[in-house]
């Protein structure tokens, strides 16, 4: 599909306008991106507003001492925070992106971003409400790395992403990004929950034998 064709038939554009939609037109770019690319970098200058078609690209942080922590995912008609924060404030990025497969996404030149976010109600609306979203799954972030036990995060987190076969295709690397942590601890306490029967390790992931008392055990310490 074409720039054109996207932006008319992608239902979050809807609340853009005729006119709106061709000035996106003649001022955006579709741009294809291969997985496993770095999008951007700390430090680096942010030079477009990316909105998301088809994808997934990782936001992440990384401490001094090499820990990584994975802040949000962008997907599918879904914006970056960290970009928009940065166009508004002028300042540098923090954090990086990396794309997880193939990702498509409509490219605003920064210029053409502020114009559309003096002029355009309907692309106002748009990028706001997206930003609103995202600050407070962040909050939400913090919240759980500070104050909740790293034995009920990862509990939940095998939880809701198991398959349909009980498989997480997860590393213990993967999972103490996910989670920030420390790989140490993720094995020491993946080991425990195999010790009582939960799951079963194996290479590269993760079976879940036992989800009823998985998910006592999430209740039990989420009440």
């Amino acid at each position: 599909m074409t720039l054109s064709d996207w932006i008319e038939h992608l239902p979050f554009l809807n609340q853009l306008t005729a006119d709106e939609k061709r000035r996106l037109e003649t001022n955006a770019q579709l741009v294809e991106v291969p997985p496993h690319t770095k999008l951007f970098s700390p430090g680096d200058e942010c030079g477009a507003f990316l909105l998301v078609i088809d994808g997934s690209v990782r936001v992440q942080m990384v401490g001094d001492n090499g820990r990584e922590i994975v802040l949000y995912r962008v997907e599918s008609g879904q914006t970056c925070v960290l970009t928009t924060a940065c166009l508004l404030s002028h300042e540098a990025y923090n954090a990086e992106a990396l794309t997880e497969e193939k990702t498509t996404a409509i490219a605003l030149p920064a210029r053409a971003f502020q114009e559309f976010l003096a002029t355009s109600n309907g692309f106002r609306d748009l990028v706001f409400a997206s930003y609103g979203q995202r600050i407070s799954s962040l909050v939400l972030l913090v919240e759980e790395v500070a104050f909740k036990r790293i034995d009920v995060r990862l509990a939940q987190f095998i939880d809701r992403h198991k398959d349909k076969d009980g498989i997480v295709k997860k590393t213990h690397y993967d999972l103490a990004v996910e989670l920030g942590s420390a790989r140490e601890v993720i094995s020491r306490q993946l080991k425990e929950f195999e010790k009582k029967g939960w799951i079963e390790l194996l290479r590269g992931k993760l079976i879940v034998k036992n989800p009823e008392d998985l998910k006592t055990f999430i209740s039990r310490h989420c009440d």
